[in-house]
């Protein structure tokens, strides 16, 4: 079903930039201001400028983060920082990490896949997205033609063609390696054969790709490929932007782990603050772990952790984590039973109902905090974060009002969730490690 391919990806020249450290970044939806500064200031040819460009007071139409992303590209490329593969490659990486004190690595391969509308059921979404990063993103493809950062999938690998991969590159010296900021070990073998291609275009013709991280720049992709077929009178269906770089990873592949994604609301009334928890006690059992003043970091810190211990004992539970400006207490907020079924039975699908993070959006933002579509679409009164402490501490520091503590789903979840042809709320997932980007970049030019 899927089309994937090998493509001449572009690289940077290991002999101007050294180390790929140097240059590469996470994606540019997880760079703050402070570490879009960092990497510009980290090397002149960092990929931020391409991918995460600043913007300036004195922009406009013709200089912009964008105009100039698309100066810095054409110009790396003919004093040859960046160099485009000879051949057409699979690219196979692997990033080896640590959390929570065990040691995983992830295969991916990254490729070039033809893009398809989500209702034809080849490629498919599991969340929804925000509308103003898609503007942005079609503005930078418009201007550069080129795919810096790639799009996350995941599939179902029966034939076990990512094993074939790794045969494939075993005992031989990976092309690119280096360790990141987070302590991230990366390596990425170009593999040249054509033998070797046609098995993995084969293999996933046979799958559906589901996509875990990436939804804007593929829907900007979409909207941008329609965009370029009206304007060019020569544009066919071999086109270069019919297509997009694609980082795909087994969903058998134990190194695939999705980290929760925990809310933080700003805007939260002091009124609404205060009745919260007798409101909520309408559709949930609340349990309170309150810490005192006696010795506050160690009672608070205990707190926590018996707070976060009842979340992870009863996953099937739907325990929800909830911390309130100005209150010393953490609450556990149990759904009691059927309430989802009989408030949503004909509107919700079962398996999105038994998703967290539906509780937390349609019974918590919606209902009892009065969110509407509008907020939950607005990025200035929901922020994310996949740490809890960190959730917790930007409460304290009074940059929010409330923080929810979630579980992650599982890989099954969002595969059956896809499938089925639904989508999760926004940011429901959180694929740890984010798939790097500045190993290699995919040309949209014909």
């Amino acid at each position: 079903m899927a089309d994937i391919f090998p493509f001449r990806g572009i690289r940077y020249n290991i002999e101007i930039v050294g180390d790929l450290a140097h240059v590469a970044t996470p994606p540019y939806d997880v760079i703050s201001d402070e570490e879009q500064d960092m990497y510009y200031e980290r090397h002149p040819n960092n990929i931020i400028r391409l991918d995460k460009g600043k913007e300036t007071a004195t922009d406009d139409d013709q200089d912009n983060p964008y105009t100039r992303a698309a100066e810095y590209f054409k110009n790396w490329i003919s004093e040859g920082i960046l160099l485009k593969d000879k051949a057409p490659c699979l690219y196979l990486t692997s990033v080896e990490f640590t959390i929570n004190g065990q040691t995983f690595t992830r295969f991916g391969l990254i490729a070039r896949a033809r893009l398809e509308p989500f209702e034809k059921g080849v490629i498919l979404p599991h969340e929804e997205t925000y509308s103003k990063i898609k503007s942005e993103r079609l503005e930078l493809m418009k201007a550069c033609h080129a795919n810096f950062s790639h799009i996350f999938s995941i599939f179902t690998d029966k034939d076990d063609i990512m094993g074939r991969l790794k045969s494939a590159v075993s005992g031989s010296k990976p092309e690119t390696e280096f360790t990141d900021d987070a302590g991230h070990h990366h390596q990425m073998w170009c593999i040249a054969d054509p033998k070797i291609h046609e098995a993995v275009t084969e293999s996933l013709k046979k799958r559906r790709l589901f996509i875990a991280d990436g939804h804007h720049r593929y829907e900007t992709a979409l909207t941008y490929r329609d965009w370029l077929a009206e304007n060019s009178p020569d544009f066919s269906p071999e086109h270069p932007a019919n297509f997009i770089m694609m980082y795909l990873c087994s969903i058998e592949d134990p190194g695939l782990i999705i980290l929760p994604t925990h809310r933080l609301l700003t805007s939260v009334s002091a009124a609404q603050r205060n009745t919260f928890v007798s409101k909520a006690n309408q559709h949930f059992d609340v349990q309170t772990f309150a810490f005192g003043d006696n010795n506050p970091d160690q009672e608070k810190s205990q707190a926590r952790s018996k707070l976060l211990t009842t979340m992870r004992a009863e996953t099937d539970k739907h325990i929800i984590g909830g911390y309130i400006k100005g209150y010393p207490e953490f609450y556990a907020f149990t759904l009691k039973p059927d309430v989802m079924r009989q408030k949503f039975n004909s509107e919700i699908e079962e398996p999105l109902r038994e998703l967290d993070v539906t509780v937390l959006t349609r019974i918590i933002l919606t209902e009892l905090l009065e969110f509407d579509h509008k907020d939950l679409d607005d990025e200035t009164l929901i922020s994310y974060t996949s740490d809890a402490v960190e959730a917790i501490e930007a409460v304290d520091g009074g940059e929010y009002d409330m923080a929810f503590i979630l579980n992650p789903p599982s890989n099954e979840q969002v595969r059956d969730i896809a499938d089925a042809g639904y989508t999760m709320p926004r940011k429901t997932t959180f694929y740890y490690p984010k798939a790097i980007t500045g190993q290699v970049m995919n040309s949209l030019d014909d």
